[in-house]
């Protein structure tokens, strides 16, 4: 009998989207649809090929008798679903997530859209004072859960920190990190399923780290980049890249990207190589491919090396 039921269309059930009576599938999240309407919604945490973490909670919309603002991405539809995805309430609460990210994390190297939204909902970190200073090297996986100090209010708390260049594949900057989980959910069960990194402390101090907090090489990551392929904002990134970047020489308006197939193994993974003066400096992989689901292995992601030679 299941074997039957599998290719049956699902049930259309109805749902008020700010004031406009709409049928969605039954199972959707809010977040699918509301893009399925054409209803632009905020993401930072959420990515096509991992599951939903609702770490990040710029989606949030107002559901009609509910006491607390509900996460789109993860929300399922429900018959008779009355949602406001524009009112007062919602605006502030994305305003206050994105200024207070803002006002802590370098959100430099993030997308177009996610600035376009900022100067959408009129955020100024700036109001929270400077930034504090950067902590030294390895004094935020030093601290101790539970025991963060606040600063007295002349500056604004951050998680400035130095770089971490451990080898020559990618760079670990996490002044720039967000903690959306992404690339915890691509080591693990998402994707890798190797389990090497977590998020480590508690409130403001935590953080991205290693069991038992060891050193990368030491710890259970095979260096497949698939963190580095899902990170929003460039707190993950090939050190190819980097190398570029600080040396002012990163131009994406010269860069073209060439569709391959990866030649290493039989698999048939797709590539797309960013190239830049005829030499590749990044490669990743389609998110909408049934092969890969934009993940890669060690070879496939890093070693392009021996094609520059």
């Amino acid at each position: 009998m299941s074997a039957v039921l599998v290719g049956l269309p699902k049930r259309l059930v109805t749902v008020e989207v700010d004031g406009q009576s709409v049928r969605v599938p039954e199972g959707q999240t809010l977040l699918e649809a509301l893009r399925g309407q054409g209803v632009a919604t905020p993401t930072l945490c959420y990515l096509e090929n991992l599951a939903p973490v609702n770490a990040c909670r710029v989606c949030v919309v107002e559901v009609a008798g509910q006491r607390t603002l509900a996460p789109a991405c993860s929300r399922p539809v429900e018959e008779g679903m009355v949602v406001a995805t524009d009112s007062p309430r919602v605006r502030h609460s994305r305003k206050m997530v994105l200024e207070l990210l803002a006002s802590s994390v370098d959100l430099s190297l993030a997308d177009d859209e996610i600035k376009g939204w900022m100067a959408t909902y009129g955020v100024a970190p700036e109001r929270y004072g400077p930034p504090a200073p950067p902590a030294a090297a390895g004094e935020r996986d030093r601290r101790r859960a539970g025991h963060h100090e606040p600063p007295d209010g002349s500056v604004a708390a951050t998680v400035a920190q130095p770089v971490k260049i451990q080898d020559d594949l990618y760079v670990r900057d996490y002044s720039k990190c967000i903690l959306c989980y992404k690339c915890v959910e691509a080591c693990g069960e998402d994707a890798q399923n190797t389990f090497a990194i977590a998020v480590a402390g508690r409130g403001f101090d935590a953080r991205i780290a290693t069991e038992f907090d060891v050193e990368l090489p030491d710890s259970a990551c095979v260096y497949c980049g698939n963190c580095v392929g899902v990170c929003p904002t460039g707190a993950l990134m090939p050190k190819s890249e980097w190398d570029l970047r600080q040396s002012g020489q990163w131009r994406p308006d010269d860069q073209q990207v060439t569709e391959t197939i990866c030649s290493f193994c039989g698999v048939g993974c797709p590539l797309e190589l960013t190239v830049q003066d005829n030499r590749i400096v990044r490669v990743d992989s389609p998110l909408d491919h049934d092969i890969t689901r934009g993940h890669l292995c060690v070879k496939g992601r890093f070693g392009f090396e021996h094609v520059q030679h």
